[in-house]
């Protein structure tokens, strides 16, 4: 869900996270009926590094979420991932170049999982079947090159939001988690080939309203969930039957809503930041794992040769070093505006900025 986009900078106030707002503005904005103010929070400002070529569907609300493969032989020869959800999926070198596309209809949400022989195994949400949510799988090679694989369906609703996580066991290949657009997430264990994936079981988590982004910190088996106008939830996936957790809300404070995308910045064992695209206000949020207490506010704002960023949807972050132009790391953001193109066309791609840069600006350092 798109709101209306703010660029500007936040008043200096402090308030505790989850702080009360007035409950006529709360009931509002789960109506969808409130333009939300933004937040009156302290949020830095960051450039970006990189962006990518657009996505090819103009004049719509088309590119939505990243991922990144981290190529180990050579990072800098690294492989960006991007939904265009009216066409298909895309490939990126890091200087935002198209490697490849794959025209394979209405994908909205992408991740990835590098498994145990080096295949890189992508899926996206499908949402082709508006009834019946569906997993589009691929594999893609060092050099960028995307094959596509089957597509699975399961389960009920409209494919929506999307994450994947590596297998709980040795008879899996992954897992993967659908968010149908209605709330309630699909788990999917993963069997088979990268080649020819089956579905071995699945069990359902409840959200009760509209929902999308999504990550999963594997070191701890938590999996995270943003419901749009509510806030974030965690579940314990180790726990048979997980029971959601709201520990931060959108109620105009760290995170303006919608919440969207989510992205996890690990640091050590079971440290580092869960950060949260609040696209009310074109900004990212960032809670402190695994206490989940909130740390700060960043926007990425304009930059010699590329703008900020504003309505986003899908984010990600990779740790580790991408060669000499991300030496520390990669922040990855959708663009819902990215201004009109030589030919007046609206276009959207991803903004690629440095890690240590995006972290610096969010502790305000």
């Amino acid at each position: 869900m798109r709101r209306g986009s703010y660029r500007g900078n936040a008043m200096n106030i402090s308030i505790r996270v989850g702080a009360a707002i007035a409950p006529a503005m709360l009931l509002a904005a789960c109506a969808g009926e409130t333009a939300w103010p933004p937040s009156p929070w302290p949020t830095g400002g960051v450039a970006a590094a990189a962006e990518t070529v657009p996505v090819g569907t103009a004049n719509a609300d088309a590119a939505d979420d990243p991922a990144i493969w981290r190529n180990p032989a050579d990072p800098a020869k690294s492989i960006l991932l991007g939904t265009d959800k009216k066409a298909g999926l895309y490939s990126y070198a890091l200087d935002g170049t198209v490697v490849d596309f794959v025209p394979a209809g209405l994908l909205n949400n992408v991740d990835l999982v590098s498994l145990a022989d080096g295949t890189v195994l992508v899926a996206a949400s499908d949402r082709t079947d508006a009834a019946v949510p569906a997993i589009a799988f691929f594999t893609l090679a060092a050099d960028g090159q995307l094959a596509q694989g089957p597509r699975l369906s399961v389960g009920s609703g409209e494919a929506y939001g999307f994450c994947m996580a590596p297998a709980a066991s040795g008879d899996q290949l992954a897992r993967a988690y659908v968010v149908t657009k209605q709330g309630p997430v699909i788990e999917a264990v993963l069997g088979g080939t990268p080649q020819a994936p089956t579905i071995l079981a699945t069990r359902i988590f409840d959200i009760p309203s509209q929902s999308e982004g999504c990550v999963v910190d594997p070191r701890t088996n938590m999996l995270y969930v943003g419901e749009e106008v509510v806030g974030i939830h965690r579940f314990d996936l180790s726990q048979a039957a997980p029971k959601g957790e709201l520990f931060a809300r959108a109620d105009g404070t760290a995170i303006v809503p919608d919440v969207e995308g989510l992205a996890i910045a690990p640091m050590g064992q079971d440290g580092g930041y869960l950060i949260a695209s609040s696209q009310g206000d074109n900004a990212y949020a960032a809670f402190a794992l695994p206490s989940m207490e909130y740390v700060g506010r960043v926007r990425i704002v304009d930059g010699p040769g590329i703008d900020g960023t504003s309505e986003t949807d899908g984010i990600e972050f990779a740790a580790g070093s991408f060669g000499p132009a991300f030496p520390d790391g990669i922040f990855i953001a959708q663009d819902g505006d990215n201004g009109p193109d030589a030919d007046g066309n609206a276009t959207q791609n991803f903004k690629l900025v440095r890690g240590d840069a995006f972290l610096a600006a969010l502790r305000g350092e």
